[in-house]
């Protein structure tokens, strides 16, 4: 497939203007981060000098694209991908006064309370974001009126009941159960009371996307392939949420260690009595 037709798209008019051997190098995952990050960035309001965490960043295409698209500063945090590595690519890109590469896990951040006006997390948040608890501690790091937004593969309705037979062999390899549908994670997102939620919507011909991204940068992966044409939009696509943390919000403190108090007790009955 010819890389440099597959990775334009009149629908990404902005990702499109980044070399294609560039793009494919920075390949961290199964979707096209530049891609998803133009889409999320039309829901979310960015302004030049807003502090941007930009968590799971892989290898910070998309933090590189936030400073050079929107002048804003951004924290380029992952736990899997070499921050060294990001420091170089980011320094190659011109743009090592705005984007700082942070080796970090989603859950031990290094980041002062309310730190940030914005948190963004391109096809990453559903391997940490779906615990019941995450959001209370994440928010901690947004002021109040700040924005957290996610975009990233999931599903267009969840799935009850038994996987579908055309989805079976690739759900079966991958066992993709973090995948959620836009309606899951409003919901989810909305019952804590901690965000106003703004978006939560589907990518139009999302799966279309995705079997192009797959194709292009990972050929050989006939069996996800299979899945999403024969799947078609029907589960698979890429989904996004946006919303605002509450002023009011009440965010508990998370409990980061507990104080040895040991005292020493009889083990059984009778013993010392």
């Amino acid at each position: 497939m010819n890389t440099n037709q597959s990775l334009a798209s009149q629908r990404f008019p902005r990702s499109s203007s980044y070399h294609p051997e560039w793009v494919a190098a920075c390949v961290s995952g199964g979707a096209n981060s530049l891609w998803l990050t133009e889409w999320l960035t039309e829901a979310v309001d960015l302004r030049p000098g807003m502090r941007v965490l930009d968590l799971g960043c892989g290898r910070a295409a998309s933090s590189i694209f936030l400073r050079r698209e929107f002048d804003v500063q951004v924290w380029a945090t992952d736990l899997w991908f070499s921050a060294d590595e990001n420091f170089q690519r980011i320094q190659d890109a011109g743009v090592g006064d705005g984007v700082f590469p942070i080796h970090a896990d989603a859950r031990s951040l290094p980041f002062a309370a309310g730190f940030f006006d914005v948190i963004t997390s391109i096809d990453s948040f559903v391997y940490y974001g779906t615990d019941d608890l995450y959001l209370n501690y994440l928010a901690r790091f947004l002021k109040p009126g700040g924005q957290l937004g996610i975009a990233g593969t999931g599903l267009m309705r969840e799935i009850e009941g038994a996987v579908p037979p055309h989805l079976d062999e690739w759900w079966s390899a991958e066992r993709p159960y973090c995948l959620h549908s836009a309606e899951w994670w409003r919901r989810h997102w909305e019952r804590t009371g901690i965000l106003d939620i703004g978006v939560a919507d589907t990518l139009a011909e999302g799966w279309r996307f995705w079997q192009e991204w797959i194709k292009t940068i990972a050929p050989d992966n006939v069996t996800e392939i299979r899945a999403v044409e024969a799947d078609a939009g029907s589960h698979l696509g890429y989904v996004r949420a946006v919303g605002r943390r509450r002023p009011d919000a009440n965010l508990f403190e998370p409990i980061l260690s507990i104080p040895a108090q040991y005292a020493r007790k009889p083990l059984l009955r009778g013993a010392n009595e």
